[in-house]
């Protein structure tokens, strides 16, 4: 018997099923571009949902409903929308600037973090979204508000008294700084960065005050002396706290190695002040979250209400 017409029932097949498969992948491309809503015209898709709802589990230990997601990017398409409206637009280098930040936190570059965000369902353009919406929200916030969004002093006197009257008498300090950079080139091998800090420890055993110490180093080969900057405790992370605390006025700080070559801080002059503590850093910070987090969400709520946002499905929390 002729094994013709199986071959042909084999062939058919084949076809069948990569037609099907064609028709789900079909499907699928369509669902993900399916609009949800559409905000002011800027559509949200199936796919923008999906994508943040991957994040938020990504992030968070709770799960959000798809109406809460929803919510929050249609708030997001208003904040950029109303931060364009008053000249406000991030550029895609203070995004992936931002982007990058966090993987560093998370002790990532930036590829790995997308293909990280990738693995778990959600993408880096819902992320860079929701970043951009952040840095043009605050920027518009603090720039139309700044006057009613400041904390005075005495208020922040007040609160302490009332809440840490311990830390009323707690001290700080500002830091006058001279940083000093002994300059390696870059892609030099690890023996030159090994000399530079043989170098950098000579120079801090002949530097003994800022007067005849920075002249010095400025004479020096390769040795860059940058402006002086003012630093207070209650700004500086614990660790370089202890550093600055533990260096005599006038001498240099242990060097450390950056992108630029060996560094070292020229501790200049260091002042006591009550003006600018932690405490008081942690009680201003605090009010002025609370006055922020207000006044923003004033604006989005009239922002909703005046906007034109329609939804493309009967019920679209489902």
């Amino acid at each position: 018997m002729s094994q013709l017409p199986i071959r042909r029932r084999r062939s058919a097949s084949i076809l069948i099923a990569v037609a099907a498969a064609a028709m789900l992948t079909a499907a699928s491309v369509a669902h993900a571009q399916q609009v949800v809503a559409l905000v002011n015209g800027e559509p949200i898709t199936a796919l923008d949902i999906e994508q943040r709802t991957k994040l938020v589990q990504m992030s968070a230990t709770k799960t959000a409903s798809r109406q809460d997601v929803l919510n929050g990017l249609i708030d997001e398409i208003l904040e950029v929308q109303e931060g364009k409206r008053f000249g406000i637009v991030v550029p895609d280098s203070e995004v992936n600037t931002a982007f990058a930040n966090i993987g560093n936190r998370m002790g990532l570059d930036a590829e790995k973090l997308a293909q990280t965000l990738a693995h778990g369902g959600a993408s880096d353009t819902t992320l860079k979204h929701r970043l951009r919406a952040e840095l043009a929200w605050d920027a518009l916030i603090r720039g139309r508000f700044k006057a009613s969004l400041e904390v005075r002093d005495s208020d922040v006197e007040a609160e302490l008294q009332l809440h840490k009257p311990e830390e009323k008498n707690d001290v700080g300090f500002e830091y006058l700084l001279r940083p000093i950079v002994l300059i390696v080139p870059r892609g030099s091998p690890d023996g030159a960065f090994e000399a530079r800090k043989k170098d950098a420890d000579a120079l801090r055993a002949r530097f003994l005050n800022c007067g005849d110490g920075i002249p010095f180093a400025r004479a020096l080969r390769e040795v860059a002396v940058r402006d002086q900057v003012s630093k207070f405790s209650s700004d500086l992370p614990p660790e370089l706290r202890a550093i600055l605390d533990g260096t005599e006025v006038g001498h240099l700080t242990p060097p450390d190695q950056t992108g630029e070559g060996i560094q070292m801080f020229a501790l200049c002059t260091k002042r006591e002040t009550k003006t600018d503590t932690s405490a008081k850093k942690e009680i201003r910070n605090t009010m002025f979250q609370k006055k922020f987090g207000a006044r923003a969400k004033r604006y989005l709520d009239d922002l909703r209400r005046g906007a034109m946002i329609e939804y493309k499905q009967a019920n679209p929390a489902k």
